[in-house]
């Protein structure tokens, strides 16, 4: 089987008949990033030696040269940590990420770097009586330099997809069939497949097939048919992009053993350490009860709202299921009208669903309908980020069909997690399992951190909360 796939974009390549085809520019495409790396930190670190100078000027009362050290110390160490920090919420992924993401995390990282300043500031002049004005001085940095690096971002993006065209891919595909191809190139700035055969074609045929392409796409092969691809491309020096298998997640957090002349790997398999669920436990403890705080005044303007639209309840519970396959039950903000599951089924949302109430659709587009769960975490029936706990009834439909479904309960259900973040609302259960196993696999405390950053973030970008259509809804009560 080969199926041709008509090029849309101006990018050459070259096919079976030995046409020109567009050389990758991997290096070119690395140096235009690290330029534009260059161009952030140089406007947002004279951003701070600006406003760090003027308070120097108007401060110092040790003397010009030790205020002249103190000045290039703190923009040195401010430099630093903004590479660190943007680098880790993948603030300077120009070309890589989308422009919305872009732009969050620059936001996030500017706004993380200056409160950690507001502390280094205190520690390198010795003027903590000067905090409250320290934190008016990076607030105010923080608005420049998000509208300096926030204009910067657009053209820097847009000159980078007008240099680089997409690259061309052939994918493979085995006797499964799912909507990755559409997925793929729905990023039309960043991938294009060209073409598609069957991994049951003659290897000769497929290396002959994939020599003119920039990268190859392997959709969820047989392992044996995959492995042997994967070691064509190999031997061909080309990129591959494949779908893991839920084997696949389980290894990449193994261990490599030298203690023989054979090459050994370990699985520990043994879960959260006691010291890991200990501090995890009290990281949710604190930053819960932090955000109860905080965020009162949004829950009683929410919770007026929702009373003042119908009349009906404030909160929904909801039976789900969390570590070791316990039930609890769930508490959210009625986001849809009373009754929506009278009939006693459960109705997944709908991209366009006349269940939701008029303030429902705007506290489900803010995630406000979920902070009640900040109690949960509070009780110990969740953590702050984990495997999304998932309704009883749908966890005994997905293990009928995936016996590894189970693996999501050897941790604490969350508020936000691995599968919230790079995933959507409408993520297959197969590709949740996959995402919410490369969170427990690989459980840290940083991770963590960057999930929850993660987790502003797409509040960014309006795909993360897509509904169900008619047509996948149909697809999961048929499988």
């Amino acid at each position: 089987m080969s199926d041709s796939f008509e090029n849309g974009h101006s990018g050459r390549r070259r096919n079976t008949n030995n046409q020109s085809v567009r050389i990758p520019h991997r290096n070119r495409k690395y140096l235009y990033r690290g330029v534009c790396v260059l161009i952030y930190m140089f406007f947002a670190t004279a951003v701070f030696y600006w406003f760090w100078h003027e308070y120097v000027k108007d401060h110092n009362n040790t003397g010009w040269l030790l205020g002249l050290g103190n000045l290039g110390m703190a923009t040195g160490i401010y430099m630093v940590l903004y590479l660190v920090v943007g680098r880790w919420l993948h603030a300077f992924k120009v070309g890589v990420e989308r422009k919305a993401s872009v732009l969050a995390g620059q936001v996030l990282s500017l706004a993380t770097v200056a409160f950690f300043e507001i502390f280094i500031s205190c520690a390198i002049t010795g003027q903590f009586r000067y905090f409250w004005d320290f934190v008016r001085i990076y607030a105010l940095m923080f608005l420049f330099q998000s509208l300096i690096n926030g204009v910067l971002t657009i053209p820097m993006i847009n000159l980078y997809r007008r240099i680089f065209p997409p690259l061309q891919l052939i994918e493979i595909v085995g006797q499964y069939r799912n909507d990755l191809t559409e997925k793929i190139n729905a990023v039309r700035y960043k991938y294009h497949i060209c073409e598609k055969i069957s991994c049951e074609e003659e290897e000769e045929i497929i290396r002959s097939k994939i020599d003119p392409y920039d990268a190859v796409l392997l959709n969820d092969l047989p392992a044996e048919r995959e492995n042997r691809i994967l070691k064509l491309c190999f031997a061909a020096d080309k990129r591959v992009y494949f779908v893991p298998k839920i084997s696949d997640v389980l290894v990449r957090s193994s261990e490599e053993l030298n203690l023989f002349d054979t090459p050994l790997f370990m699985n520990r398999n043994n879960g959260f350490g006691l010291v890991q669920r200990g501090v995890k436990r009290f990281c949710d403890v604190v930053l819960s009860t932090l955000a109860l705080g905080i965020l009162s005044p949004i829950f009683l303007v929410t919770a007026i709202a929702i009373k003042a639209e119908d009349h009906g309840p404030v909160f929904y519970r909801q039976e789900r299921v969390t570590l070791g396959g316990r039930h609890f039950m769930i508490l959210k903000f009625r986001s849809m009208i009373v009754d929506a599951e009278k009939d006693g089924r459960p109705h997944p949302a709908e991209e366009k669903d006349d269940r939701i109430t008029r303030v429902g659709h705007v506290i489900r587009a803010c995630r406000v309908d979920e902070l009640p769960q900040l109690i949960n975490i509070l009780k110990g029936d969740m953590s702050i980020v984990g495997p999304r706990p998932e309704r009883w009834e749908h966890c005994e439909m997905y293990r009928k069909a995936i016996p590894e479904w189970d693996f999501r309960n050897k941790v604490r259900g969350g508020l936000t997690g691995y599968a919230q973040v790079y995933g959507k609302y409408n993520t297959t259960a197969l590709d949740k399992l996959k995402l919410d196993l490369i969170y427990i696999t690989n459980f840290s405390i940083l991770l963590d951190l960057q999930i929850i950053f993660e987790t502003l973030k797409i509040l960014f970008l309006k795909e993360s909360t897509e509904g169900f259509t008619e047509e996948r809804i149909s697809e999961m009560e048929k499988k």
